[in-house]
């Protein structure tokens, strides 16, 4: 989970968008525009503990955001125009590209609606294990685990571990330690471990995934509207740094021909699941050129460059934080200041 920027941070990036310093930045570095990356679209939640609030927008802010970046003059495209626009003369509008990751059922019932108001292009990247309700979410039930309990033990590397959470902050920072480590496991004993932990509690893993993740319905009403691109994100969403070349290369393939199946269309549009630094390498970029994807697009900030030289295969993206409620802050960032 991304650290919420401090209060001077925000400060700066508010006081850079009002200056017009942000603008005069872009203008410099020769920026064509970016990718952003949102994830859960779903109106605010009282609950205390929200551990994954930074994945979380809501439509309001939504609604706003989409008429803010066309009133700075920015173009909203889809994914498959990226590297055209981005060989484009210095003269053309900016764009931004709107991506969805997870496939969470939310963005149907409060993202989808206020897109298609605005006929926005965006993408949406499924990892088909979930949509066909055999994937399991679980970072959510590790949310519920930690929600529920103030004493929590489970296996760590083959050792039983225990904790005491007392307060908001103590259970945050048992999210952040234990979600850190689960995702870096492997897919087996990661879901041999969740699995283990959500029968200690009582968590129904099944049905939490199901009721998170859309299923074929949803994906191909809007893989039906010619707005909507619908890209992968491997089977079970698994880190690939975590697997060896001959399994991540097979999720990467699987995941991409049962959509194909699916939707009886190409799809050519990948995200790496958990694409950060350090989690998306040169094996990986290549695994997908392997593969035959198109564009690929990682988590790492950025904006793309109108020199063209990019890597189509290691896109950029700029990680929108739904813990900040600030065009201010989304205008200073699109600019490419952090």
């Amino acid at each position: 989970m991304p650290p919420l920027p401090g209060v001077l941070t925000r400060a700066w990036l508010g006081v850079a968008s009002l200056s017009g310093y942000a603008r005069i930045l872009e203008a410099q570095s020769g920026s064509a525009g970016v990718i952003l990356r949102l994830a859960r679209v779903r109106p605010q939640r009282p609950d205390p503990f929200q551990p994954l609030k930074s994945n979380d927008i809501t439509p309001e802010f939504l609604d706003r955001a989409i008429r803010a970046i066309r009133r700075w003059n920015y173009d909203i495209i889809p994914i498959g125009e990226i590297v055209d626009r981005a060989g484009a003369t210095r003269t053309a509008k900016r764009f931004v590209c709107l991506t969805f990751d997870g496939g969470s059922r939310d963005l149907m019932a409060h993202g989808y609606p206020v897109l298609a108001r605005h006929a926005a292009p965006f993408t949406v990247y499924v990892p088909t294990g979930f949509v066909d309700g055999v994937g399991e979410a679980w970072w959510l039930a590790l949310e519920q685990v930690i929600a529920r309990h103030g004493r929590i033990s489970l296996m760590m590397d083959h050792d039983e571990r225990r904790f005491t959470v007392e307060s908001i902050a103590d259970k945050l920072e048992l999210y952040d330690y234990l979600s850190g480590w689960l995702r870096a496991l492997p897919p087996d004993e990661l879901s041999a471990t969740i699995g283990d932990l959500c029968k200690r509690y009582g968590v129904g893993l099944a049905a939490l995934s199901r009721e998170f993740a859309m299923n074929w319905d949803d994906v191909a009403r809007l893989a039906a509207d010619p707005l909507v691109t619908i890209g992968t994100a491997t089977v079970h969403g698994s880190m690939l740094a975590s697997l060896n070349s001959t399994d991540a290369a097979r999720e990467m393939k699987m995941g991409r021909a049962v959509a194909e199946a699916a939707l009886q269309r190409s799809l050519p549009h990948l995200a790496y699941p958990f694409g950060e630094q350090g989690t998306c390498g040169q094996r990986e970029t290549l695994l997908a050129g392997e593969a035959g994807f198109a564009t690929a697009v990682t988590l790492i900030p950025g904006t793309i460059l109108r020199s063209g030289t990019f890597d189509s295969l290691r896109l950029p993206r700029i990680a929108w934080d739904g813990r900040i409620a600030s065009l201010r802050v989304l205008r200073a960032m699109l600019a490419g200041l952090k």
